[in-house]
């Protein structure tokens, strides 16, 4: 999953939240420089993305674009999942996306003064672009996706990757419907346990 169902999957927690966000930047014993409940956001960040790269329905849709794509199936299947989550967003929650987004990049602001390098950076470009909100465009989720392939250290195709959320839209569509509710629930199991 990206960015808006990992601070979705905080529960309103403000440091589950934070920890959530920067996990993918935090390496090693950086970990313990952080406070219990940050730490849980990123416990939690991480078994959000083990469950899912495990989880049936999410091989099925990186398997349709695993012959362009490559490794890189994954990230694409993440934005296009992020995609479905903005689209869909009154039926996972009852806050509008405008006030959730807008509250997160509030939050996220306030505390990135403690935040690895990048991922102060990866906000600022978040926040200028507007990605959590546009997400819920096609428009948003190309731009999103070119950027992505532009800081690719390899030829990741990734700018193209728009053709296949058109082309197989809605098979994308419903195996995130499928898909999502389990991971909510997988996650609260999860948080409740750690």
């Amino acid at each position: 999953m990206n960015f808006l169902a990992h601070l979705f999957l905080s529960n309103n927690s403000e440091k589950i939240a934070i920890g959530n966000f920067i996990a993918d930047f935090v390496k090693g014993a950086q970990i313990e420089s952080y406070e219990k409940d940050v730490v849980k956001g990123i416990l939690i960040h991480r078994e959000i993305d083990r469950f899912t790269d495990a989880h049936a329905t999410v091989k099925q849709s990186k398997n349709r674009l695993w012959n362009r794509y490559r490794h890189y199936s994954s990230v694409i299947v993440d934005m296009y999942y992020d995609h479905f989550l903005a689209k869909n967003w009154e039926m996972y929650s009852d806050e509008p996306l405008k006030n959730f987004t807008t509250r997160h990049y509030s939050l996220l602001s306030r505390h990135s003064y403690s935040f690895p390098a990048r991922a102060s950076l990866t906000l600022k470009y978040m926040k200028q672009s507007d990605w959590l909100y546009n997400y819920q465009f096609l428009e948003g989720i190309d731009m999103a996706l070119k950027g992505m392939s532009r800081r690719a250290n390899f030829n990741s195709k990734m700018e193209y990757a728009i053709q296949e959320l058109h082309r197989h839209y809605e098979q994308f569509n419903e195996e995130f419907s499928l898909f999502f509710p389990k991971l909510k629930r997988h996650t609260e199991e999860f948080s409740r346990e750690i």
